[in-house]
């Protein structure tokens, strides 16, 4: 990575989990020669992330107290990265710009970005992570290479679900499986946030199709009064994955993809949207409810 001739924008793509932003940071820090362990303490790496909501907000980080993030990157951190860029380097010759995710921008923060993409400062680099890179301006995409990160198979996984995460039981450790997808990370976090309750009511949803709301109001206890947005896109993207393993060989697949493209829809609007937790739940129940087998029979 440290051949002058480089191209100056690289695009990192693949599923939530796969390793993105940790190869960016690593790579960050190979770019402008660094031996450090943080990226965010060297001086020559920017990175642009979700930051505080509001003022109120940003004062409780200043203090050091919890707060609550924002929904996207906003251009005002793309300005303050870019008046940055018109100053050289602190100790070398290079800087690194990491963008994550840069598939969250505000329209106007990929706007500005843009003229950065199209007149990059003489050794300045920059790695956009992507998790869903068609949401990016096509613009941006153009003026990038893009580096793919691919998914593991289900046998990699277990191995390192047992390494890393031994305190998973099998059942826990199935199911993780299956949620992710092949994303290492959703399954790690899968275990960590303890879902193989909720991934068991879900699936008893589909089995039963809950006729009497109940199942769907232990759901709703499960993923808890106030879930934080990592909690919340993990569980849409558990139900997801739930609902498309309904899709076999032999079965009416409409009810599963009425429901799954439901759940995708609600899944892309996870970023920017205040879901309300209990109405969340029942939406995510209904959909499950109506790709049930029991569901099917009725239809039938």
């Amino acid at each position: 990575m440290s051949g002058e001739r480089m191209h100056h924008a690289w695009l990192l793509t693949g599923r939530r989990g796969v390793g993105k932003g940790t190869f960016a940071q690593a790579a960050a820090k190979e770019l402008v020669g660094s031996s450090g362990s943080d990226t965010g303490q060297h001086p020559d790496i920017i990175t642009l992330t979700y930051g505080p909501k509001d003022d109120k907000e940003e004062r409780k980080r200043a203090d050091g107290k919890p707060f609550e993030l924002a929904r996207s990157i906003r251009i005002a951190q793309v300005r303050a990265m870019q008046a940055r860029l018109n100053t050289r380097p602190t100790l070398g010759d290079r800087r690194a710009i990491i963008i994550d995710p840069a598939d969250d921008m505000e329209r106007n923060a990929a706007n500005a970005l843009l003229k950065s993409l199209e007149e990059p400062p003489a050794g300045t680099f920059f790695l956009l992570v992507a998790h869903s890179p068609a949401r990016l301006l096509p613009t941006i995409r153009s003026r990038c290479r893009i580096l793919r990160f691919p998914t593991i198979d289900d046998a990699e996984m277990d191995e390192l679900l047992l390494s890393l995460a031994p305190e998973a039981d099998d059942p826990t450790r199935t199911a993780a499986i299956a949620a992710a997808s092949g994303s290492p990370g959703a399954a790690l976090q899968f275990v960590e946030m303890e879902l193989g309750k909720v991934a068991q009511a879900m699936q008893s949803i589909l089995e039963t199709g809950d006729d009497t709301f109940q199942l769907r109001g232990g759901l709703a206890t499960l993923i808890g009064a106030r879930p934080d947005r990592d909690r919340i896109r993990a569980v849409l993207e558990l139900a997801r994955s739930t609902v498309a393993q309904e899709l076999k060989p032999g079965t009416d697949p409409r009810r599963v993809i009425d429901a799954h493209g439901e759940l995708v829809r609600l899944a892309s609007e996870q970023p920017t949207y205040n879901f309300d937790a209990g109405l969340l739940a029942m939406e995510i129940g209904t959909l499950l409810a109506k790709a049930a087998k029991a569901s099917e029979r009725a239809d039938g």
